[in-house]
């Protein structure tokens, strides 16, 4: 890594912890993201930079023809928080443990460390804090508020932390990277019943949905092939009462998700990544000019976690 832009990345070090901490400590969930986004519109007056709902932009100094996009997801989803930092989550059931904390401060960094480098760069940066990633609703409404049309933009980039890969490195890959995200709701109806003394007068629910859950399975075992991965897993499942176990419920109501890089025909709830060719190669340039080529893969696995950057 050239040695200024390591000096100058390590004296923003400390500002990019805290408002890392600041904003794991305040999780919103999606559509909520009010605080947050605020903290990001006042960072980035601070550094500078026109800023439109969550929107911001910036410009080389000289200006160039160019232009690209850097996204950044600020929300997270309803979950406890069991870990004893000092940055612990302050809201009740709900916390920041899918990395949305880190994107939208590395955002902040990036935009802080160009904004003070103008002459680094020849076009124009705009920087999306993205609301909504969890629920697919954001990106939906960024869209339909004109969001390209606004703010064209000749590429958009984004990335995702992970804890399980070394520090200082770099997982791309070419095609696909991460898979299509669907989801299912099936509700069963049968007929109520005392379970003990009339269950063979009931229309028993849970043995078809037992049976269903089971079939599941096969969908990606028999349709599916083997060279292509895909996932199903049922999330929720309710019906009947832990207060009257004798009573056989007459509704049950299951839910899931699946996970694939070829359409399963469920509900078409979302797309895989594709990185795109010419794009991803300067990217993997720009990786192995930052930490050395020996630690960016290029051919990473793709994995079965769903973006809605697709």
């Amino acid at each position: 890594m050239d040695k200024r832009l390591a000096m100058d990345l390590q004296e923003m070090q400390q500002e990019l912890i805290a408002i890392r901490h600041d904003i794991h400590a305040n999780p919103e969930l999606s559509m909520q993201e009010a605080r947050t986004s605020k903290l990001v519109a006042r960072k980035l007056k601070q550094y500078e930079f026109i800023v439109t709902e969550e929107v911001g932009t910036l410009e080389s100094v000289p200006p160039g023809d160019r232009s690209i996009a850097l996204r950044a997801d600020m929300d997270t989803l309803k979950l406890v928080e069991e870990s004893n930092v000092s940055y612990t989550s302050t809201v009740p059931e709900v916390m920041h443990a899918y990395g949305h904390d880190g994107h939208t401060a590395m955002l902040l960094d990036a935009a802080k460390y160009l904004s003070n480098h103008r002459n680094s760069f020849f076009g124009t940066v705009y920087f999306i804090f993205q609301p909504g990633e969890e629920k697919l609703e954001g990106a939906v409404a960024m869209m339909n508020d004109q969001l390209f049309e606004r703010f064209p933009f000749d590429v958009i980039d984004g990335l995702h932390n992970s804890s399980g890969k070394p520090i200082g490195t770099f997982n791309i890959r070419f095609s696909p990277m991460m898979a299509a995200s669907d989801r299912f709701l099936v509700t069963f109806q049968g007929t109520d019943g005392h379970g003990g003394a009339y269950s063979h007068l009931a229309m028993d629910a849970t043995v078809l949905q037992a049976q269903f859950i089971l079939a599941l399975q096969t969908i990606v075992s028999r349709n599916i092939s083997p060279n292509n991965a895909a996932v199903i897993s049922v999330g929720a499942i309710q019906g009947g009462s832990f207060n009257s176990l004798n009573v056989m419920p007459s509704e049950i109501r299951i839910g899931g998700i699946t996970r694939s890089f070829t359409k399963l025909n469920i509900i078409d709830w979302g797309a895989a990544l594709v990185n795109h060719d010419e794009e991803t190669a300067r990217l993997v340039t720009a990786a192995e000019s930052l930490v050395g080529k020996e630690h960016v893969n290029a051919n990473a696995t793709p994995f079965t976690s769903g973006e809605v950057f697709a």
